[in-house]
């Protein structure tokens, strides 16, 4: 069971940008896909942006496409999200997570979370 933790989170003014990171520990990491996810209180956890085990395919959500960039450091076991250009609807719960798939944007095909960490974009 891969563990995975979060962090990089806080409290930025909108158009402001800010890096998640994700590390991970446990067998064979840099052979799962991964993913971010996020979750405002009373909404349903939503997809933000996957990337394979090897790094060669992303995909992202329409809402962060062009502004969000996943990406993977193997060798440091650890999954990053670049956001930049950060709006107030993007204040939530950022959770990364893997999978034994090479990539996926459906949440019941991820086996492994993080805690969370929030991030708060004022307007």
């Amino acid at each position: 069971q891969v563990q995975l933790v979060e962090s990089g989170g806080g409290l930025v003014q909108a158009g402001g940008s800010l890096r998640l990171s994700c590390a991970a520990s446990g067998p064979v990491f840099s052979t799962y896909g991964a993913g971010w996810f996020r979750q405002t209180p009373g909404k349903e956890r939503e997809f933000v942006a996957t990337i394979s085990r090897f790094g060669d395919y992303t995909h992202y959500d329409d809402s962060v496409k062009g502004r969000f960039t996943i990406s993977k450091a193997n060798a440091k076991d650890t999954i990053y999200l670049q956001m930049n250009n950060l709006k107030p609807e993007d204040t939530a719960v950022y959770y990364c997570a893997a999978t034994a798939l090479v990539a996926s944007f459906k949440e019941r095909e991820y086996n492994a979370w993080g805690q969370g960490t929030q991030v708060t974009v004022s307007s």
